[in-house]
């Protein structure tokens, strides 16, 4: 019929479907967290008394858990409140909800989500067309397990070729953001294929998948395969069928060859602002994080542990490093890469979203600059508008934390 994400709506709405059309679908998930609950709640109240299915709702504290002021704590009320009412099964307090949701086996091949937070297209990692969307609309799913959707054309992007050394997933998707500008995407689906993507685990095709609407898109997908089953299998997932396009037909095809592609760091004022490491090395930090729901898997912290083995983090250089869940943090520690890190002089912080919001955990003040392996780095958004935030893998943010500084990994390797 189509592209994966034609495929998707065709399946859930019972016919074939073509991008540009309008569709009410029916809806696997409900997603929304402690900062978008509340406002959900709210809406949803003014429609019904129960939700359409508590099972397929999920709600996660993240944002800011544990809760760092007192206006924090009345909205982790609220929502315990709403799960307690509801008998929603699907409550969680174990990290940021992108990665739990995917960990619990909640998305799958050919799901249709929506989440409160903008980052739910993280799920297309494992062939999901899922999508963030405003608190109103989530209380209106709460109620009816419906939204509506204008089926989005779909633009695919082929990455073929070996990562050279010291390029990791982060540099690929900036390269991309790079490529298609900050706007290149709008309420595009977005295919990610090719040989380098397909070579990637799960946790690497995530980091692609949630950055795609820092280039405007609707959503992320990549096509499920042994990989993605092999992933899903011991989460609750062990009978599903791949989903993948047929006869598709894109709006746009575009090509990379990421050879010879080197470490990249997005600068401020936003995502699109993409250089070459060697640009900007040298440049002073005065906080580096490794986390969130882009880079704070286990294949994340392992790349950082290794470089920070036997060294020492720069003594004005504050390092913080965040796993993304409890999963990741405890095989972290069985690896023993949480003892590596804090050798290092890192400080390890419970799982959730922590600085990337500004919220708490590592707010910047003013004229402060951070390197981060978070996904944006708008003014503002760790903090104080005159603070400044550069985005990187965490190979770059290692080296940046042991030098105090902007530094290229592949001196380190």
């Amino acid at each position: 019929m189509g592209t994966l994400a034609e495929e998707i709506f065709s399946r859930k709405v019972g016919r074939p479907v073509e991008a540009g059309e309008l569709v009410v679908a029916p809806l696997d998930l409900v997603m929304s967290h402690d900062t978008t609950t509340p406002l959900a709640v709210e809406a949803f109240q003014q429609l019904r008394e129960r939700v359409w299915d508590p099972d397929r709702i999920a709600i996660v504290l993240d944002h800011i858990m544990p809760p760092a002021s007192i206006p924090t704590a009345a909205l982790h009320q609220i929502t315990r409140k709403f799960v307690k009412e509801q008998g929603i099964a699907n409550f969680f307090q174990e990290g940021v909800c992108h990665q739990v949701i995917v960990e619990k086996g909640l998305a799958w091949p050919g799901a249709l989500i929506i989440g409160g937070d903008s980052h739910t297209c993280t799920y297309g990692a494992v062939g999901a067309f899922a999508t963030g969307m405003g608190s109103t609309d989530v209380g209106l799913a709460y109620a009816t397990g419906k939204a509506w959707f204008r089926v989005p054309e779909t633009i695919r992007v082929e990455v073929n070729g070996r990562l050279p050394k010291g390029s990791y997933a982060k540099d690929v998707i900036l390269a991309i953001v790079r490529a298609l500008g900050v706007e290149g995407g709008n309420y595009r689906a977005i295919e990610f294929a090719g040989e380098t993507i397909m070579a990637m685990p799960v946790g690497d095709r995530m980091t692609l998948s949630n950055m795609a609407v820092e280039f405007g898109a609707k959503a992320g997908l990549i096509e499920a395969d042994a990989t993605t089953l092999a992933y899903l299998g011991p989460r609750g997932r062990a009978k599903l069928a791949p989903l993948a396009p047929a006869n598709p037909r894109y709006e746009q095809v575009v090509e990379l060859n990421v050879g010879e592609l080197g470490p990249l760091v997005a600068c401020p004022p936003d995502v699109g602002n993409v250089k070459p490491v060697e640009a900007v090395e040298g440049m002073p930090l005065d906080e580096v994080f490794i986390g969130t729901c882009t880079n704070g898997r286990l294949e994340d912290i392992a790349v950082a542990a290794r470089l920070l083995a036997g060294k020492r983090v720069a003594t004005h250089t504050r390092t913080i490093v965040i796993p993304a869940s409890f999963e990741i943090y405890l095989a972290a520690l069985e690896a023993g890469y949480v003892r590596t890190l804090m050798e290092a002089g890192a400080m390890v912080g419970n799982p959730g979203c922590g600085p990337c919001i500004g919220r708490h955990q590592g707010t910047l003040c003013a004229g402060e600059r951070a390197l981060t392996t978070m996904n944006r780095n708008f003014t503002g958004r760790m903090g104080d508008p005159t603070s400044e935030i550069f985005i990187a893998s965490p190979a770059v943010a290692a080296v940046s934390a042991i030098e105090g500084r902007i530094a290229d990994p592949r001196r380190y390797l």
